[in-house]
């Protein structure tokens, strides 16, 4: 389902243009980018000669009003990971059409260790930087489980996806796919900058304590 400009109100277009909430993106993501490059050359490196595969995983996601985007991470699954993606589907610990494992045989070793430090997310601050991606939003979801959504989940894509949001500073995979909705629509109706901060701030304690990280 694709959004129109004229179906999302003003007040929750974030993102778009040089707002003040683009503003705080480009800002910290530049910042975190200047911080962060050695351990981004380190990460990929280990990736690199973890396992065969290219060091990034590029994957097309429904951003805002509904477009599709490429989404980058470090590649944190062998690389035939996709394909065996259906085969898994019985086996998800999440009721809902996303598939989530707490012992996913798709994931690497190393893997393993860059999800639960949310490492793997890292290379998303190119996403910021382009204009694809908020730093706090709610997370950008596959083409296909998209495409089974219930209508009132559509309306998550009113605002850009975002790299953190309040899904995942409230327990992440451990949350229900129709929880995970709830939260996403009240970001949607209460998108400020204020709210943006405190999730960054919550943020920092959620990936510490790793809960739902997998």
């Amino acid at each position: 389902m694709t959004l129109s400009s004229t179906e999302t109100p003003k007040h929750v277009r974030a993102g778009i243009g040089v707002s003040p909430k683009r503003v705080l993106d480009l800002t910290l993501a530049l910042a975190v980018l200047a911080v962060t490059w050695p351990l981004l050359v380190l990460t990929a490196v280990i990736v690199a000669f973890s396992s065969r595969g290219p060091v990034f995983f590029v994957q097309e996601r429904i951003g805002l009003d509904g477009h599709p985007f490429n989404m980058f991470k470090f590649r944190s699954m062998f690389q035939d990971a996709e394909e065996r993606r259906d085969q898994l589907m019985d086996l998800s610990d999440r009721d809902g059409v996303c598939l989530k494992i707490r012992q996913d045989p798709r994931i690497t070793g190393v893997g393993r260790f860059l999800r639960r430090w949310s490492l793997d997310e890292l290379p998303q601050i190119f996403n910021v930087i382009k204009g694809d991606m908020s730093l706090v939003g709610p997370r950008p979801a596959l083409i296909e489980e998209v495409a089974e959504y219930p209508e009132r989940a559509h309306l998550r894509h009113r605002v850009l996806p975002g790299i953190t949001g309040l899904w995942q500073v409230s327990g992440r995979a451990e949350i229900s796919f129709d929880e995970m909705i709830d939260l996403d629509l009240a970001y949607v109706r209460n998108c400020t900058l204020r709210t943006d901060i405190v999730i960054l701030f919550r943020t920092f304690r959620a990936v510490w304590d790793g809960r739902g990280a997998y």
